[in-house]
Parts: structure tokens; sequence; C-alpha cells
């Protein structure tokens, strides 16, 4: 498993871009498929989208689809969520999570961070 430390997180306005970073321990980063979820206040935690080992092939919920990109730099251990275009509706706690395959699903993942708030305002 991994431990996972997600930054950046903040206030912002509406059509505004954010990037949010999750660092990562441990050697096995490279081996895991990585996923970001976030929960907005009252809602049940939702799937953002998941990259996968090489960094090829991300992909993403209809919700975030050409706003939102996914990335990540396996020498670095972290993985990023470069937020585009943000909308008010986009406000909420991020988190990034660590999985040994393609899901889109939270109890895919073993490894998760302890989220970084993200709030956009009008």
């Amino acid at each position: 498993q991994l431990q996972l430390v997600e930054s950046g997180g903040g206030l912002v306005q509406a059509g505004d871009s954010l990037r949010l970073s999750c660092a990562a321990s441990g050697r096995t980063f490279s081996t895991y498929y990585m996923g970001w979820f976030r929960q907005a206040p009252g809602n049940k935690r939702e799937f953002v989208g998941i990259i996968d080992v090489s960094g090829i092939s991300p992909y993403y919920a209809e919700f975030v689809k050409g706003r939102f990109i996914i990335s990540r730099d396996n020498a670095k251990n972290t993985v990023y969520l470069q937020m585009n275009s943000l909308k008010l509706e986009d406000t909420a706690v991020y988190y990034c999570a660590a999985g040994s395959y393609f899901t889109t699903i939270e109890r895919g993942y073993h490894s998760w961070g302890q989220g970084t708030q993200v709030t956009v305002s009008a």
C-alpha cells in the first residue's frame, strides 16, 4: 500500500484553473493505477478520473471531460489533477487513491489520501 498526500486545493473563482497534486510514498507507485474522487457536502464520494500505470490512458467521468486532465510523473511518485474552467458544482473535497486495476468504484482502491478542499466561488 501507499501513503498518499494531496495538496493544491484552495478557493478560486468560477472559470479559474487549479492543479492538485498527490504525492505517494513507496517505491511501487509506478505499478498502481491512480484515481481521483471527490465528495461535495451532503453527497456521496464520486469518481472523477483514473490514470493507468504508464500515464498514457486517462479516463474521466463524463462531467469533467474536456475540463480536467490527469497526469502522473512516476519519477516523482506524483499524480496530478489539472482542473480548468471550474464551476460552482466542482466544489468538493478531492481525494486521490491507488489501486491495482482499472476501476471507477471506490472499493477497488486500497490506498487513499486525506483529501484537499476545493471551493469555487461565483
